[in-house]
């Protein structure tokens, strides 16, 4: 009885995050296109596609007059197991999902040190869907989750002189999330958080950027995305869509509840080294800023709050990326992209459907130019399993485990003006 009066916590923490379940730190892409992907996402002082105005702004004029389009195909498998309580174990359904990408940049007139860009981007997102399994003996669970986070961000950088370029972004963000998470003994209904009529918002944020070279060989970049501030998402809930178990189950009224979800601010410094005219080595050192969002979420409506803390902790992302030119049409690449998952075993009990467990991502791509103006590229990322345990003192869901592993594949096509 213990396990369903506190799943309440459970059930709330697992319930906030983007779509599907994309390559991630935390439930953040770790680079969008091909090719941020193939250099695990290693760009901020090495921007190289039109997919730059979401990494570093500055980089749309450096990248020179260009659009690219990029569809990735994300494959995650997700697990949910109760085998320490005597119960089932699950695999998420949906092992594939689509994520579509498109940005440009040119000069806002001929000869002009002054770029204007942008894009669309899916550059977040998180999702399971398990069916009921036995949590425990007379007891069954099922979770659902599904957040997407869209961006689109208009972009104008320039250089300020042969070394120095700046830029700045007004990002425009929607976002869509659906959540539903029950507990059932036998026919009764115990806890329910049902939020699977999808609501939605739009949010606002500013991206700055600025690229320096040192030298012929030696570029640093920096970068910085402020929090990205969203309305509230609005839900019409029945009598009973959100149940909790305090001793005995109370249903909560009927009404419209809201839920306010920001993205995180973030910050990033990189460098470019150019060892030799063909091998370029790249690296990037990034902060995210979860505890801000993560910490201070809840569900409100006439029945009450209904607090959701998953616990997330900041993200220190590393990464590094290599590209060699084998000739002048063919690069070829290879990243690392490493961050500590962004909860720890503690945590697992409150993040059963947001399993954001891994932690490094290995990458490779190329590109190859068809001509003076079109480019094919492509890239591959794996991030091997990782499964966090509950400890067998959790109130919660003692020894429950929660693991994840991922691979995408991506096509890129740019063209060159």
């Amino acid at each position: 009885m213990q396990t369903k009066t506190t799943l309440r916590a459970a059930l709330a923490a697992s319930l906030i995050l983007p779509t599907a379940a994309f390559a991630t730190n935390g439930y953040q892409l770790i680079g969008v296109g091909a090719y941020q992907m193939s250099l695990g996402g290693a760009v901020t002082a090495n921007p190289g596609s039109a997919m730059t105005a979401v990494a570093n702004p500055a980089g749309a004029a450096r990248v020179g007059s260009r659009a690219d389009f990029s569809m990735e195909a994300f494959m995650p498998k997700r697990d949910v197991n109760f085998a320490a309580m005597s119960g089932g174990s699950e695999t998420s359904a949906v092992d594939i999902y689509g994520v579509p990408a498109i940005g440009w940049t040119a000069p806002v007139s001929d000869g002009s040190n002054v770029y204007f860009g942008g894009g669309m981007y899916g550059t977040s997102g998180m999702g399971v869907d398990y069916a009921q399994i036995t949590m425990r003996p007379g007891m069954k669970w099922d979770g659902y989750s599904n957040i997407s986070f869209w961006q689109m961000a208009p972009t104008v950088a320039w250089n300020q002189n042969n070394n120095l370029s700046f830029g700045v972004s007004l990002d425009i963000d929607y976002q869509a999330a659906a959540f539903k998470q029950r507990v059932m003994n036998g026919s009764t209904l115990i806890s329910n958080f049902d939020l699977s009529r999808p609501a939605s918002s739009f949010g606002v944020g500013l991206s700055f950027g600025v690229l320096y070279d040192i030298s012929d060989r030696l570029t640093v970049g920096a970068s910085y995305k402020s929090k990205q501030q969203f309305n509230k998402m609005q839900y019409q809930l029945a009598a009973g869509d959100i149940t909790t178990y305090d001793g005995s189950s109370h249903s909560w009224a009927a009404g419209t509840y809201t839920l306010a979800l920001d993205f995180p601010q973030q910050a990033a410094l990189g460098m470019k080294w150019r060892g030799t005219d063909a091998l370029t080595v790249s690296a990037d050192l990034k902060w995210i800023n979860w505890s801000d969002t993560m910490g201070k979420l809840a569900v409100n409506g006439p029945g009450g709050s209904f607090a959701m803390d998953p616990g997330w902790s900041d993200q220190t992302v590393y990464a590094v990326g290599v590209a060699y030119a084998v000739n002048p049409r063919m690069n070829l690449r290879a990243g690392y992209n490493y961050a500590k998952a962004p909860f720890g075993s503690s945590g697992v009990s409150h993040n059963l459907i947001l399993p954001a467990v891994v932690e490094t991502h290995y990458t490779v791509g190329m590109d190859y130019s068809l001509n003076n103006h079109w480019q094919l590229a492509m890239h591959y990322m794996y991030a091997p399993q990782v499964t966090m345990t509950a400890p067998a003192s959790d109130s919660n869901a003692p020894g429950a485990k929660i693991s994840l592993t991922e691979s995408s594949f991506g096509a890129n096509i740019g063209y060159r003006f």
